[in-house]
């Protein structure tokens, strides 16, 4: 029976963004009407009314006493006034760009654009970026030179049960979104394939009719392999490559040299096995390609990436019905995170920011010359590294370096040696605790705004509860900010989300991720099923429908072609020797989410996935003398980490895993490589060099 006192709205977790209702008490409920997840939620979803209770979150502002350096209460307006001096004084010390801003892919749309605008209009500065860079920047750069256009899925995931076969690529749905996972279930029970590639048999694999192992970091080879088995066989689609794409005999020429027995050396997986998945992919009319983070975060990842879409490109799948290549995006708004305005080097609407004709039109908007604007500055992790040398004091808002950085040690030394830093967030984080000022800010259900989920699809999430008195908005974080450190541009900062997304849709009108006919009447309307972008203004005022399915007709090319891009494979930035025999790979538990941050605060999550711990192969623990249950340590150059053993038959024998949620002693990113991708910027989370050994006693202290 539907309550009548519930509030819809969506999950404030992962790129689904699940419909949910809100009830008194406050607790939630799954939204059937949702066409994404019709009335499912996961446990994380569940439970996320638990991190509302003013019990485990930040409920008044905190400023470090200078007296004892301990973090104290504060008044709100004491926290901005020193906010706005760190910041005022590393800019008049050092310039503008000793000033950074570090977002998250979990800040709404408009958060995100204010953030962006903050940064440039009034600090001046270059150096903002976000932890959706770690996320799927490496796709994101694969689909920008393929189709020119980079939304995660350019489908529904409805068009999922339709496809006759899907490969997916380094993804555990059934861990990283439980709701997803009936798409795979209906796409079986209409007949369909699944074949999923991922060095763990995970419970998503267990799903698929083939699972392909490779070794971690040899994505590229797997998939080079693939497209030579289909030019060999004489499976190429000619009349689509003549068609409807460019740069075939460049990329046909590179792959020839990745022949079956070569790409099994390099990957492991036997030739017989290449052969069916082939077989399976090019049989079926219509087929889809998934990637996710394992071929993505990657120092190739790009490369990578665009090896599977050159194989989804020489079968012809992409631009037809029910076929295709897409990115499951992970964080919650992933896609809106990065479209407008937090990554270091774009503009609201997915505009380029050394586009002259882009950087006018934003300019106009925010009342600003173009040549005010600062250009590109520093990624994610460069951007990380490089506190407390260039960058002297750091606004951060939403994210939680200090445990989801790679190498992450080393990001937390940086941390420390700023001149200043101020948080804002929800919950007293691991980054949190080392700031001079933290903010605490409202929550999901406690604000209105828009999210974009990992269709396209644009949601309002409503307000259903009242913060506590002494929380306060992000956006009214920034206006106040600006109000002290630029007062004529206090007006440009209004606190009322519907404001900032009007601007947000004049802003991003004409660019690849056009909001302009979109709004937020039209949002909360009907079934509320969310609007497609993109979603131009019509002329004559009517709304226009918005574009769930990209590319029917044609790409978002000059030419409306899709690019070929030659790739080779080659080795991970880091490979295993006698020192460090081991590939170490990092993933998601079902229970906790990102850094974790929040979810560690939720006792039935925390049942659910008490800790973290080292996944390794019988035969490994074997050898080394390691047991169900013992402590062991992870050590890599960077680092060394120490967790429980859970020793299983479902990983490579020469292979590590461990989840990244937990600080403390078993901090995963303390290991991980921060080699990059030279297109995208993306750290090489999920492949290093590492060995493992026993420790002896019982689990280390705090795992």
């Amino acid at each position: 029976m539907l309550n009548t006192t519930a509030t819809p709205t969506h999950c404030p977790y992962c790129a689904l963004q699940c419909g949910m209702n809100v009830l008194p008490g406050p607790a939630v409920e799954g939204r059937a009407e949702f066409p994404v997840n019709q009335g499912a939620l996961c446990g994380k979803g569940q439970s996320a009314a638990a991190v509302l209770s003013s019990q485990v979150r930040l409920t008044e502002p905190l400023v470090r006493s200078p007296a004892t350096g301990r973090l104290t209460p504060a008044t709100w307006e004491e926290a901005l006034d020193r906010v706005a001096d760190g910041l005022a004084r590393a800019r008049a010390g050092h310039g503008a760009d000793a000033c950074g801003v570090f977002g998250g892919g979990g800040l709404t749309n408009e958060k995100a654009y204010a953030l962006g605008k903050f940064a440039r209009v009034v600090l001046g500065t270059s150096q903002i970026d976000y932890n959706g860079r770690f996320c799927m920047s490496s796709a994101a750069a694969a689909g920008q030179k393929a189709f020119g256009l980079d939304r995660g899925l350019p489908f529904p995931l409805e068009d999922i049960p339709r496809t006759g076969c899907l490969i997916l690529v380094g993804s555990n749905l059934a861990e990283t979104m439980p709701p997803a996972l009936r798409y795979l279930s209906e796409l079986k029970a209409n007949g369909g394939t699944l074949i999923v590639i991922d060095p763990r048999r995970t419970r998503t694999a267990d799903q698929a009719d083939l699972h392909l192992a490779p070794r971690p970091g040899t994505d590229l080879a797997l998939a080079l392999g693939m497209l030579h088995l289909v030019v060999a066989d004489g499976r190429v689609d000619e009349e689509y490559v003549q068609g409807r794409t460019r740069g075939w005999e460049e990329a046909r020429s590179a792959v020839m040299a990745h022949w079956p027995e070569h790409v099994e050396r390099v990957t492991g997986v036997p030739v017989p096995q290449l052969r069916e998945a082939v077989g399976l992919f090019t049989a079926a009319e219509r087929a889809m390609i998934l990637t996710a983070r394992g071929p993505e975060q990657q120092s190739k990842g790009t490369d990578t990436v665009g090896a599977w879409i050159n194989l989804a490109l020489a079968t012809g799948r992409p631009g037809r019905p029910f076929s295709g290549y897409g990115c499951l995006t992970g964080q919650g708004n992933g896609q809106g995170g990065r479209e407008h305005g937090q990554k270091a080097d774009q503009l609201p609407g997915y505009r380029k920011l050394t586009d002259p004709a882009a950087r006018a039109h934003v300019a106009e908007v925010w009342g600003v010359e173009p040549e005010a604007l600062p250009g590109p500055g520093r990624s994610a992790y460069e951007l990380l590294d490089a506190l407390g040398g260039d960058i002297r004091a750091l606004l951060l808002m939403g994210s939680n370096p200090v445990v989801s950085a790679p190498r992450a040690a080393h990001v937390e030394s940086r941390i420390r040696s700023l001149d200043f830093l101020a948080v804002a967030d929800v919950v007293l984080s691991e980054t949190a605790e080392l700031a001079d000022v933290v903010l605490p800010v409202a929550q999901w259900a406690e604000e209105t705004g828009t999210v974009t989920n990992l269709e396209g699809r644009v949601l309002l999430r409503r307000r259903a509860l009242t913060p506590p008195s002494g929380v306060r908005t992000d956006l009214y974080v920034l206006r106040e900010l600006a109000a002290r450190l630029a007062p004529d541009l206090e007006k440009g900062f209004p606190t009322d989300a519907r404001e900032v997304f009007d601007e947000l849709r004049r802003a991003s009108a004409g660019g690849p991720a056009d909001y302009s006919g979109i709004s937020y009447d039209r949002l909360a309307e009907g079934k509320a099923e969310g609007v497609f972008w993109p979603c131009p203004a019509d002329a004559s005022g009517m709304d226009t429908p918005g574009t769930p399915r990209l590319f029917l007709e044609r790409f978002a090319t000059e030419d409306g072609r899709a690019r070929f891009v030659p790739v080779a494979h080659r080795p991970s930035a880091e490979e295993p020797d006698a020192e460090y025999p081991l590939y170490l790979t990092t993933g998601r538990v079902v229970a906790q989410y990102q850094s974790g941050a929040q979810t560690r605060r939720v006792p039935e999550l925390n049942k659910a996935a008490p800790g973290v711990f080292v996944e390794l192969h019988p035969r490994l623990a074997g050898r080394l003398g390691i047991a169900q249950g013992d402590a062991v340590a992870v050590t890599s150059r960077r680092g060394r980490a120490e967790a429980p053993a859970r020793v299983t038959s479902t990983i490579r024998p020469d292979t590590l895993f461990m989840p990244f949620h937990w600080p403390g002693a078993g901090r995963a990113n303390t290991l991980t490589n921060p080699a990059l991708d030279p297109t995208s910027r993306m750290p090489e989370f999920k492949v290093c060099a590492a060995r493992v050994e026993r420790v002896g006693g019982s689990s280390p202290a705090g795992v």
